[in-house]
């Protein structure tokens, strides 16, 4: 279990590190040619996207491997399912259902995280 939660928990991070840093300083035209959606949402809200993403990726990381509020883990993985949610929402509001595959597997990848930190930690 430790291991599986290491693995999930460290590629996802990897992952919204990437993501959740673009959406924090990117112009709007830089990241239109990879999220189109961003053209219907203020900025301000993909900036605290980005953000939110960032602090996820801590919460997945530092708290069990510092043993400070190991919690935190579980509720930064529950965040980040909830920030998937609201993604496959935008996609199929906008007619886009084909391209929510990305959105669903990471959905799925911080839900078993959780899962994994709430029977780990």
């Amino acid at each position: 279990m430790t291991v599986a939660y290491w693995i999930i928990a460290a590629l996802l991070a990897v992952f919204y590190l990437y993501a959740g840093g673009k959406k924090a300083v990117q112009s709007q035209e830089r990241l239109q040619p990879m999220m189109g959606w961003v053209d219907r949402v203020p900025m301000r809200v993909v900036r605290l996207i980005g953000v939110l993403e960032l602090l996820g990726a801590a919460g997945l990381i530092l708290p069990p491997l510092t043993g400070i509020t190991p919690w935190l883990a579980i509720a930064a993985a529950t965040g980040l399912v909830l920030i998937q949610v609201g993604g496959i929402a935008v996609h199929v509001s906008r007619g886009e259902a084909r391209q929510i595959g990305l959105n669903i597997a990471l959905l799925a990848a911080a839900a078993a995280t959780a899962w994994l930190g709430a029977t780990w930690l």
